[in-house]
C-alpha cells in the first residue's frame, strides 16, 4: 500500500516537472517566433524605404543627366562648336533656312538631346524653339516610344504657342485623342486642337468640337474658353 502511495507520489511530481517544462518550452519558443516575425516586420519596412530611396534617387539622376545634355548643347551653341567638328570632321554643310533654330544636319543631334532641348526650352516658355526640337524629333526618330501622350501634349502646345505652327500642333493633338482616348491629356488636346484649328481658318472643324464641349462637357474650364469664341463667331455670323 506505502509503495502504490509512493508510486503516485512520484508519478504526479514528475508529470508536473515534465508540463512545467513543456509550458516553458513552448513560451521561449513563442518568444523567440514573435522576435523573429518583429525582426522581418523591420527588415521588410527598412527594404521597402531603401527601394523608395532607389526609385527617387534613379529619377534626380535621369533629371540631372537631361539638364547636363542640355548644358552641354548649349555650351557648344554658345562656342559655335558642332558635334561633328569635335570628332575632327573638317566642313559642315551650309545651312539652308535662316530660322531653323535646331540645326540638325550641323550638330547631328542624339535623340536624347533633341527631347533634352525640346522639353527645357517648352519649361523656359520659349515655344518657338521648343516647337522645333519637338518637330525634329518626330521627324528624325519616328516610331521612338518616347513620344507618348505627354511628349504629344508639349509638343501640340508649343506648336501652337509659337503662332506660326498651327499645322503642327493640329497634327499632335489629333494623334494624342486617337492614340491616346483614356490619357489626362486627352480633353485639353481636344481645346488646344479646336483652337489651332479655329486659327487657320477651320471654323466648320472648330464648331463640331465645341458643340461636343457644350453637350458634354459644359462644366469644364476647357467650354468657358471655347465659348467665349463660339459666340463671337455666332454674333459674326448673324451679322453677315
Amino acid at each position: 500500500m506505502q509503495k502504490a502511495i509512493k508510486l503516485t507520489l512520484l508519478t504526479t511530481f514528475l508529470t508536473s516537472f515534465v508540463s512545467c517544462g513543456f509550458v516553458n518550452h513552448i513560451e521561449e519558443r513563442s518568444a523567440q517566433i514573435n522576435h523573429q516575425e518583429d525582426t522581418i516586420l523591420q527588415l521588410s519596412k527598412e527594404t521597402r524605404d531603401l527601394q523608395y530611396q532607389i526609385s527617387k534617387l534613379k529619377t534626380e539622376i535621369a533629371a540631372l543627366e537631361t539638364k547636363n545634355q542640355y548644358l552641354t548643347v548649349q555650351l557648344k551653341e554658345s562656342m559655335g562648336e558642332s558635334p561633328a567638328r569635335a570628332r575632327g570632321i573638317a566642313s559642315v554643310a551650309p545651312l539652308e533656312d535662316a530660322t531653323d533654330l535646331v540645326k540638325f544636319d550641323v550638330y547631328k543631334w542624339k535623340p536624347d538631346q533633341v527631347l533634352a532641348v525640346a522639353k527645357k526650352e517648352f519649361s523656359a516658355k520659349n515655344f518657338e524653339k521648343s516647337a522645333q526640337f519637338f518637330y525634329t524629333y518626330k521627324k528624325q526618330f519616328p516610331g521612338d516610344k518616347k513620344m507618348d501622350d505627354q511628349f504629344l501634349f508639349q509638343a501640340g502646345v508649343a506648336s501652337f504657342e509659337s503662332g506660326k505652327h498651327y499645322d503642327w500642333a493640329i497634327t499632335n493633338f489629333s494623334k494624342l485623342v486617337e492614340a491616346y482616348p483614356t490619357s489626362k491629356f486627352y480633353r485639353g488636346s481636344k481645346l488646344w486642337m479646336a483652337l489651332a484649328n479655329l486659327k487657320v481658318g477651320n471654323e466648320e472643324e472648330f464648331f463640331i468640337a465645341a458643340e461636343e464641349f457644350r453637350k458634354k462637357y459644359r462644366n469644364t474650364p476647357e467650354w468657358k474658353i471655347l465659348s467665349t469664341h463660339y459666340e463671337k463667331i455666332v454674333q459674326r455670323h448673324k451679322k453677315n
